[in-house]
């Protein structure tokens, strides 16, 4: 699903996100949603999150259960 929308995003969301350090090369990061950072509604480069150990990056996509 898609990362851009807010609404495609809840607390508990399985995730593969891109931290800031790893923009350039574009590896993803796995993890659950702790935190939606962004108020956003939508946010071109992905919505971002806080996951549950503490990382933050931008949704590229959500694991749908």
């Amino acid at each position: 699903m898609n990362g851009q929308l807010r609404e495609n995003i809840q607390i508990g969301s399985e995730v593969n996100i891109v931290l800031k350090k790893d923009q350039r090369s574009g590896t993803l990061t796995h993890g659950f949603v702790k935190d939606i950072l962004t108020s956003a509604p939508k946010h071109t480069h992905g919505i971002k999150v806080r996951l549950e150990d503490g990382q933050i990056g931008r949704v590229k996509e959500v694991i749908e259960q």
